[in-house]
């Protein structure tokens, strides 16, 4: 895809209208429908099932990009790639290729399971306050394992894993494709598709769940590129400042890693314009940066140096990236975990200021 890059003026995100997405899905092999599989947008609350004639109906899609996503038992897992805009969506006739295992497939690894599971747990879920009311009820649905020579965590599920989040007040059902954690160098890495369905509970715990949200919301990488395309990042508490990194020439090598930058802040704030960029692609926007991104929200003492490893780092309408893995979070984003997740279609109802 070719970009072209204009300076962007845009309006606020309030007041996008709602549209539904519909489709039939078919078995690959013989075209028959196929029945009670789940469709859903990735990491959103909207979800069905396919009806006996394999047709299905998502409501209630707020515009954005999201990946669009077909799993049930026996199928390859379907994605792909939908931009929503203001006007209802017919996609294409969806055909599921059957799955096939081979016996080559299979194998079996000695390991130690529960220390690997913990070590998964703390880095999947995190250890926060609200990592404390989250929990998986599944976890048999993972697969583990840990190369000892290289230090390295991976894992992948072969169904949803369920989670609770009594934090948040989430159920998630959470298909995990890919995880990694490199213990060497500290890196983590996690890819996978998630339907969120909000609890029910007495109006003292929605309240209670809705007040944790905004205070989740707030000060977060959505909110900051939401505030980024609305034009109102200044307005809603957002601090942003070029971060000047250096290799230090003195540097003692691997073992010595506090001495290893020579850094410089910038103490001009940033506007939107010096890092926003718009690209072809209607609904879909561009940060393009040299240097990093040092970010504050006046709600908390906590920043966020933001790397892009790449020219561009690009995002939608809901404040969500696209392209994650080359996007760098050091510090306070850095520490968010799926126990922190917001469906990217969440809206918070009110912000007040104290």
């Amino acid at each position: 895809m070719k970009y072209y890059l204009l300076f962007l003026f845009l309006l606020p995100l309030a007041g996008f209208a709602q549209i539904k997405i519909t489709g039939n899905v078919v078995n690959g092999a013989d075209g028959k429908p196929v029945s009670n599989a789940s469709v859903f947008l990735s990491n959103a609350t909207v979800g069905s099932k396919t009806t006996d004639d394999g047709a299905f109906v998502l409501n209630y899609v707020r515009p954005g990009q999201y990946e669009f996503v077909v799993s049930v038992v026996g199928f390859e897992t379907y994605r792909q790639i939908v931009m929503a805009g203001n006007e209802n969506i017919r996609l294409p006739g969806i055909k599921l290729l059957p799955k096939t295992t081979s016996l080559n497939e299979v194998k079996i690894v000695a390991s130690d399971w529960e220390g690997n599971y913990e070590k998964f747990k703390r880095e999947f879920i995190g250890t926060s306050t609200a990592a404390e009311d989250c929990k998986i009820t599944n976890n048999d649905a993972l697969t583990l394992e840990y190369d000892k020579a290289t230090r390295k965590l991976t894992g992948s599920s072969n169904d949803f894993l369920e989670i609770e989040n009594k934090y948040l007040g989430y159920k998630i059902k959470y298909l995990l494709k890919s995880f990694s954690k490199d213990e060497a160098t500290g890196m983590l890495y996690f890819d996978g598709s998630a339907l969120f369905e909000p609890m029910q509970g007495s109006l003292s715990q929605r309240r209670r769940w809705e007040k944790r949200r905004k205070e989740t919301y707030i000060g977060s990488s959505m909110h900051f590129l939401r505030s980024v395309i609305a034009d109102t990042m200044k307005y809603e508490g957002f601090t942003v400042q070029r971060l000047i990194r250096r290799l230090n020439p003195k540097w003692a090598g691997e073992g010595d890693l506090t001495n290893k930058y020579i850094q410089t802040l910038v103490k001009e704030p940033l506007k939107e314009i010096d890092f926003l960029r718009q690209t072809d692609q209607e609904g879909l926007y561009a940060i393009a940066f040299s240097d990093l991104l040092y970010i504050r929200h006046r709600s908390n003492n906590e920043s966020t140096v933001v790397t892009i490893n790449g020219t561009y780092a690009f995002f939608d309408k809901n404040g969500i990236v696209i392209n994650p893995a080359i996007v760098l979070y050091e510090g306070y984003w850095g520490r968010y975990r799926i126990a922190e997740l917001l469906p990217v279609d969440y809206e918070p109802l009110e912000i007040k200021w104290k």
